[in-house]
């Protein structure tokens, strides 16, 4: 009975009830059995959060952080630096947080060979980085073995708890890389900026007149030189012409191949001796703020942001977003993890705003010289250079006019007429065929930068500002276009430190009618003293340059930074001028019909069907690819309506799958509407054979 009376009551259908404490032990292991799910849960994220960590937040913040001219360039504020930092660090995982979820609604089983292929492929990828800089293997091979290294890393996290341990002491990698960033790189002073600029300069006596400078970038001296040593007024009209009354000074060098080193050494007079963010934080004492008491200072930066707020406004120009700082960062990180060498220079990324783009609205004069001949090429002009140009005008206090101009700097864009053209962004810059490609678009490059010196001296001739201004135009550095030490390292400086080091430097006093040359030893920590003397500023700090109103420098001896605090000697003075090939004798010449004799693979054929020049974009960039029976060398020349614009040499393939691409730079080959493109196999007794395209 006792029994009966403590047995669990039937149901309504018959069935015993399920006894209190039974339904608690069930719950309490249903509980236990959830808690231990959202655990394992947990750790799997916490294991991909550290791979991602190494394999995405760490390159990517380790690059960024060590390049805060990338912000400064892009303008991005505070809060955009921080928002990016936040996608970079949580995106990834945020992205494979929800892959699990939707993966555990197919069941354990598929939830967890889910994660073990995502853990095997991020070491695959991990794999891939470290082998690039610790292996010689590349391409292919380095994937092979980075498969291999994924594939047993996955195996043995899979039979193995020490593995994931690991992994998910690594989640905390992600937090300290922020913290580095953020706090500790170069980069931290932009996002978290400390002073307010240094100390004015004194007003000497004397007068004060405008004072203009131009810094253009990445140009070295070599590039401006005809065979006689002087500029070459054919290709460059305008550089002869402000040679012609100003000083040049020909033995001048820039101190640095990195424009975040070299300006900042400009503008202080000081050698780099660390490496700090071009920031008026870091960089106190410089032009802007030794100006900034006498006058009023008009400064259109670039990569820099040395002028602080309390001296000059900051022009106010068009935000470009988070949607550019990612899609850089992205292409950023393409870099980082591809399986083969790439030079991961932020540089590259900047690409002057046109006039159009920034919506800058500015009647300019048709150009008198006929070869511009379509006046909305005037658009395509960088907005930084518009600006610059409406505010040079006669003002009641001396005035600063100052504008570093990402010209003739790559990526080449723009040929000499203004017209501009699209090309791969991985084109080869070295190599046989390409260093000559890249030689030439720097060229052409220039010759649009030449017409904008032209531009300039006829605005300062028109508002009455050139005989009365001190005007500066010079290069923060060059590049060299040597084969195998193509670049601004130091095995280019080490190769061709004439075309790396050498800049062309015009200085024209108030009143200066003549040009003049002057051969001393330049260097530019000399440029902030010499500007400074000019202009009657004492400068309130000590700097290591000297000015040109005293006596030259005794040594010869020039140096070099490719690091800061690390000065390399260089040798030598004014660098020969690097005479060019000679043209192609069928460059130029008319084309009838030809026989037939091959093939060849061209791009974007479609662009020559429908050509509008005056929306000022042309197709001028030619690149495809040939049989592999085709020999290496064989030269191809590449005509537009019947005339050869370039002849070019067949090379080896490169990552990209061309064997061959070709500049045209004379506009005039092209015409609205449909053109005709074609390309020849030159024989060796220079009959041509027309290729068939495709």
């Amino acid at each position: 009975m006792a029994e009966r009376a403590n047995a669990p009551a039937p149901d309504a259908a018959g069935q015993s009830a399920p006894d209190p404490a039974a339904r608690a032990s069930q719950a309490s292991r249903a509980g236990r059995v959830s808690r231990v799910g959202w655990r394992a849960e947990l750790g799997r994220l916490a294991e991909v959060a550290g791979l991602l960590g190494l394999v995405v937040t760490q390159p990517l913040l380790d690059v960024l952080g060590r390049s805060p001219d990338f912000f400064l360039f892009h303008r991005a504020d505070r809060g955009e630096i921080l928002l990016l930092v936040v996608v970079i660090a949580l995106l990834p995982t945020a992205a494979v947080a929800l892959l699990g979820v939707l993966s555990r609604l197919a069941g354990r089983t598929t939830r967890s060979v889910t994660h073990t292929l995502l853990v095997g492929l991020l070491l695959a990828a991990l794999a891939v980085q470290v082998g690039r800089h610790g292996t010689p293997l590349r391409g292919v091979p380095l994937l092979l073995v980075a498969g291999l290294v994924g594939a047993a890393g996955a195996a043995a996290h899979r039979r193995w708890r020490a593995p994931g341990r690991v992994l998910r002491l690594a989640a905390a990698g992600p937090l300290l890389f922020v913290g580095l960033f953020v706090f500790v790189s170069p980069t931290s002073t932009v996002v978290l900026p400390r002073g307010e600029g240094g100390a004015a300069g004194v007003a000497g006596p004397g007068n004060h007149p405008p004072v203009v400078v131009l810094v253009l970038d990445e140009l070295p001296l070599v590039s401006l030189l005809g065979e006689d040593g002087r500029v070459d007024a054919a290709r460059f009209p305008h550089f002869a012409e402000l040679a012609g009354g100003s000083t040049w000074y020909r033995n001048a060098t820039g101190v640095s191949g990195w424009t975040p080193y070299a300006l900042p050494a400009m503008l202080t007079g000081r050698y780099p001796q660390r490496a700090s963010a071009p920031h008026y934080s870091q960089y106190p004492d410089n032009l802007f703020t030794a100006f900034g008491g006498l006058y009023d200072v008009r400064a259109e930066e670039s990569i820099t942001r040395l002028c602080p707020p309390s001296r000059c406004e900051q022009p106010v120009s068009p935000e470009q977003g988070m949607g550019v700082l990612v899609r850089q960062a992205g292409g950023l990180l393409r870099q980082l993890t591809a399986p083969v060498d790439s030079r991961v220079d932020p540089e590259d990324s900047y690409r002057e705003r046109t006039r159009a783009e920034a919506g800058i609205d500015a009647a300019e004069p048709v150009p008198a010289d006929p070869k511009f001949r379509w006046d909305s090429l005037d658009d395509n002009q960088p907005a930084r250079f518009t600006s610059f140009l409406a505010g040079l005008r006669p003002a009641p206090r001396p005035t600063l006019h100052f504008l570093h101009l990402l010209m003739p700097h790559s990526p080449w864009a723009y040929l000499p007429s203004g017209v501009r053209y699209d090309a791969p962004e991985d084109l080869p810059n070295d190599g046989e065929g390409w260093t000559e490609l890249a030689r030439g678009r720097h060229l052409a490059q220039l010759g649009y930068t030449d017409r904008l010196i032209g531009q300039t001296l006829r605005t300062l001739r028109a508002t009455g500002l050139y005989d009365q201004s001190l005007l500066v135009v010079t290069a923060d550095h060059g590049v060299s276009f040597t084969r195998g030490a193509q670049g601004r390292g130091m095995d280019a400086i080490r190769a061709a430190p004439g075309e790396v080091a050498w800049v062309p430097t015009f200085v024209k006093t108030p009143g200066q009618r003549a040009g003049r040359v002057d051969d001393r030893n330049w260097q530019h920590v000399d440029l902030l003293p010499t500007i400074a003397d000019e202009a009657a500023i004492r400068l309130p700090w000590p700097v290591d340059g000297r000015s040109a109103r005293q006596a030259p420098r005794a040594e010869a001896g020039k140096v070099f930074y490719d690091r800061p605090g690390q000065p390399t000697p260089i040798a030598g003075g004014v660098p020969a001028p690097l005479v060019p090939p000679a043209p192609h004798p069928l460059v130029g010449t008319a084309v009838g019909d030809r026989p037939a004799g091959g093939t060849a693979r061209v791009a974007d054929l479609a662009a020559y069907s429908a050509v509008d020049p005056d929306a000022g974009r042309l197709p001028a960039v030619v690149w495809g690819d040939v049989p592999d029976e085709m020999p290496d060398g064989t030269p191809l020349a590449i005509a537009v309506n019947g005339r050869v614009g370039a002849v070019v040499p067949v090379v080896p393939r490169d990552t990209g799958g061309r064997r061959f691409a070709a500049l045209l730079a004379d506009d005039r080959l092209f015409h609205a509407g449909a053109n005709r493109l074609d390309v020849y196999r030159v024989d060796p007794d220079g009959s041509l054979r027309r290729l068939d395209l495709s």
